[in-house]
């Protein structure tokens, strides 16, 4: 008789739709420390093709700022930039490929890893970068919203004049709090549903909700240290597009092979 307990080993015969529902551990501060740990000597275990994705997710950061620049939207600037961070999960995608074939001993080539990013547009990961962009554009389109509400008298001729009112005027402030409060919702929802829900999808046959529902189960048991985690992340995120997202380069491999780590550690392997 097959086992109902959660985290059992499922028969064969089933399809991954039909899976147990993967058992959810207890995770600590000490889980997050290793984990740290781990990523960073993954980094440094492969660098270049690690500072690889970096690079691309800073590169294409300054682009879109550009863009928006060019195009004469200077007050989103500051909410493209800021928002930005929250498509880091499927750009990291890559490194947790890297962190699980280091973990495994396989040997790998760029070739590797990027036909295995490749691979995912058919499969599930697909979904989860929808959800991603969807998040991501419902935070563009409730900055320009609150822009009209708030700011709606206001002239933005250029990014001085845009942060002058946004900085220095009770609009400004108003407008700062509201977006703060709503940015941080959207992130804890997009934080929620996809902190291990990328790696899991990469990791196992699965679906997309039920990694979704596997990350938030993760969080609701550990609320305190995964939202913990999260601002780590946020911190460490924001303050790498200081020096013009050049320091992304290093942070986001570094919490990406970590974010495999912590995967790991909150959701134990198929077979117990």
């Amino acid at each position: 008789m097959t086992s109902k307990t959660a985290g059992s080993t499922p028969p064969d015969n089933l399809t991954p739709h039909q899976r147990a529902v993967p058992k959810v551990n207890t995770v600590t501060a000490a889980d997050i420390l290793a984990s740290l740990e781990a990523g960073v000597a993954d980094f440094l275990a492969r660098p270049v093709l690690s500072g690889f994705f970096g690079v691309f997710y800073a590169v294409f950061g300054i682009l879109f700022v550009w863009c928006l620049v060019w195009l004469g939207m200077i007050w989103m600037v500051i909410p493209a930039a800021v928002g930005f961070p929250l498509i880091a999960p499927f750009a990291a995608a890559g490194l947790y490929e890297m962190s699980r074939r280091l973990q495994t001993g396989e040997s790998f080539g760029w070739a590797d890893i990027l036909s295995v990013m490749a691979h995912q547009r058919k499969r599930e990961m697909g979904w989860m970068a929808f959800v991603t962009l969807f998040i991501f554009w419902v935070w563009m389109y409730q900055v320009r919203l609150w822009l009209a509400l708030i700011l709606q008298n206001s002239s933005f001729s250029d990014f001085e004049g845009f942060l002058n009112i946004v900085f220095f005027t009770p609009q400004g402030w108003t407008f700062l709090a509201i977006g703060t409060c709503v940015g941080a919702i959207l992130s804890a929802v997009l934080f929620t549903v996809t902190v291990v829900a990328m790696p899991m999808l990469l990791d196992r046959e699965t679906n997309f909700v039920s990694a979704m529902i596997t990350s938030i189960r993760v969080v609701t048991a550990n609320p305190v240290v995964m939202l913990s985690w999260a601002a780590i992340i946020t911190v460490t995120m924001l303050l790498s597009l200081a020096p013009a997202f050049l320091g992304l380069i290093f942070t986001l491999p570094i919490l990406g092979h970590t974010t495999w780590h912590l995967y790991q550690r909150a959701v134990p392997p198929e077979d117990g």
